[in-house]
């Protein structure tokens, strides 16, 4: 029987609102696929990125234009060589992988050797706000153990300074989503260091960031915009100290896998990220991210309703998923 794909644009409600250096958005638009054979039914979700060239349409676009080639049974090996990395590829090869597990009554986890699963602690994310603001945020979440928090702007000494001492058991990454610039990076890394700082996010424009070369990181760098796939690593090789592996930027879990052996081999540190999605995107990362460094992988926490089912958090940890979900 012929493989039948459905495509759905669906819409979450952000609790309150998202705001990072780029800007702020008060939903998650998401886009579901569906690939249905002899009963079973695969799913996979994806969340277009505008920093990557990425529209609803477009996405949607590129998903219906490969109906015919999912219908004549295309594998994740050769979709990866049918289509780019990004979101479009991310939905079909996940709604794949469970698809496969459907089918043959094997879970992923087995197929990926991630077993014994275990839950994970996940960072939660602050949103870019003033420091007032932030201080309050972090002060609201200050029993987590891991916060990431949204930076980019003039201001950013005293936003790390107003978090650090309303939350100062927690963990913090910085995520400055490329808003430093090459002349105040060594200021703030040297703050950030004193501030007991873990780990800072993509500091700088990507492909404007050889700079990192040269100057010292007293706090790890993690590469999240400059890396995509296992191809673009050896680059990354004295630039950046981790990589933030996110299944929307390398085009599903077969090409995330693979770069995240290339990254140990290569001697980075792996962090697994998302965009803000529902439950349905975190499940295969939530498989990825087993023995990651950083695990970044709170999309559902940050949104006013998730899918049902959807994966189970308990504070700052999240069980691996239910196979009614994913996998």
């Amino acid at each position: 029987m012929a493989r039948v794909i459905s495509v759905e644009s669906e819409r979450f409600p952000i609790a309150g609102a998202f705001t990072i250096s780029r800007g702020s958005k008060t939903e998650a638009e998401v886009i579901t696929v569906t690939i249905r054979e002899n009963g079973h039914g695969g799913r996979g979700e994806c969340v277009p990125y505008k920093r990557y060239g990425e529209t609803t349409d477009g996405v949607q676009a590129a998903i219906e234009a490969m109906r015919g080639r999912i219908a004549d049974g295309i594998d994740r090996a050769a979709l990866i060589h049918a289509m780019p990395a990004g979101a479009a590829r991310n939905a079909i090869d996940c709604a794949l992988w469970d698809l496969e597990a459907k089918l043959s009554g094997a879970p992923v986890a087995h197929a990926i050797r991630a077993v014994p699963l275990r839950a994970l602690e996940t960072a939660f994310t602050l949103s870019l706000g003033e420091p007032e603001a932030m201080a309050a945020q972090a002060r609201a979440n200050a029993a987590r153990p891991l916060l990431k928090v949204k930076i980019g702007g003039d201001n950013d000494k005293a936003r790390i300074r107003a978090v650090t001492e309303a939350a100062p058991g927690s963990r913090i990454i910085l995520d400055a989503n490329e808003g430093w610039t090459e002349h105040n990076i060594v200021e703030n890394l040297a703050f950030a260091a004193e501030q007991g700082i873990a780990l800072i996010e993509q500091p700088l424009p990507a492909g404007r960031d050889e700079i990192l070369r040269e100057i010292a990181h007293p706090v790890p760098i993690c590469a999240d915009e400059s890396v995509h796939e296992a191809k673009n690593l050896d680059a990354l090789v004295g630039l950046y100290d981790a990589v933030n592996i996110k299944l929307d930027k390398t085009g599903g879990l077969t090409e995330a896998l693979v770069l995240r052996d290339r990254a140990r081999e290569l001697g980075f540190d792996i962090m697994v990220g998302c965009m803000v999605g529902t439950s349905l995107a975190m499940a295969p990362a939530v498989l990825l991210a087993q023995g990651a460094d950083f695990v970044d992988l709170d999309g559902p926490l940050l949104l006013a309703r998730d899918r049902t089912p959807g994966l189970v958090y308990r504070g700052s940890l999240v069980s691996p998923p239910d196979r009614t979900l994913w996998g």
